[in-house]
Order: structure tokens, then sequence, then C-alpha cells
């Protein structure tokens, strides 16, 4: 599957720091990309095609992605897609939907929550995003139910 990540990065005024203004994540794959189902010490989780495991935000509404902000996209990127996602073994395809950011692209949503996935999980299969407190609000694995799994948990190998 084919994906393309694009960062901007602008330098502050005057403090000389580094600000990230923007980043966009695209699947670019005929017919979207693939949710599927991982397993974790609390039970099945919902992670992308590649094995990056998927969260929630726990301030989001179905309808309403709040991870907006420039530093908030960074650390958490919107799972976003072009065409229809498709679903893996696991995964109840009723329960997949889309909301569109105000940005104009297509986040993927499951059971009504808006997926993001973790920048620090670095590879298939880690969870170090799970209960998190961050950007002014939780952060949850997302169970093959569509409910977010809040017992605190890490997988780092």
């Amino acid at each position: 599957m084919a994906g393309v990540v694009v960062l901007a990065i602008v330098a502050a005024g005057c403090g000389g720091g580094v600000e990230v203004t923007s980043q966009a994540t695209t699947t670019t794959a005929p017919g979207g990309m693939t949710l599927t189902v991982e397993r974790s010490p609390v039970g099945p989780i919902l992670a992308t095609g590649n094995g990056h495991t998927l969260y929630d935000f726990a301030i989001d509404t179905p309808t309403r992605s709040r991870c907006t902000s420039s530093a908030c996209v960074f650390l958490w990127p919107p799972l976003l897609v072009t065409g229809a996602p498709r679903v893996g073994p696991g995964v109840n395809k009723a329960l997949v939907g889309t909301i569109h950011r105000s940005t104009g692209a297509t986040q993927v949503t499951y059971g009504g929550h808006p997926l993001y996935t973790w920048s620090s999980d670095t590879k298939a299969g880690m969870v170090t995003g799970q209960a998190l407190l961050n950007e002014g609000g939780y952060w949850y694995v997302v169970s093959t139910s569509g409910r977010p799994i809040t017992k605190p948990f890490t997988v780092t190998g």
C-alpha cells in the first residue's frame, strides 16, 4: 500500500524555535486503506493494515474531530483516507465510517470514533499512547466492538 506523509516545519519568529504547522497523511492505494485487528494485553484492538495501533480521542464527537491544532495533528495523525476504507478479518464493517475534517480531508471512524495513530508508536504492534492525557483529553485504543478501552497498558515490542 502506498502512502504519502507531508510535514511542514516553519521557524518561529522571535524565539528561534521550531513550530510544526501541519501534517497530512493520505493513503493513495486504490479503494482506500484497510482496518485490521491486533492482539493486546486487553484483547483485540484496531490497527492499520500495516499493524499500527489506532486510537480514539475521548473529547471527539461522532461527527467532529477536536484534534485540529498543528501540535495535535503532528502528535496524533488522523487516519485519513481516499476512497472507501476496507476491513480485515475481525473488523465489523457496519461500524466503519468517515467524517470530513475542517481541512476537507476524510477521516476514518469506527463505532462513531474518529481514528488516529500516535507518533511515538514507531513500529507495528506498539501501544505507547494508551490512556494518555494529551492535547486536552484522553487517548484510548479502540476494541473491535467499537468501544474505547480505558485500562492503561503499554506494548513496546
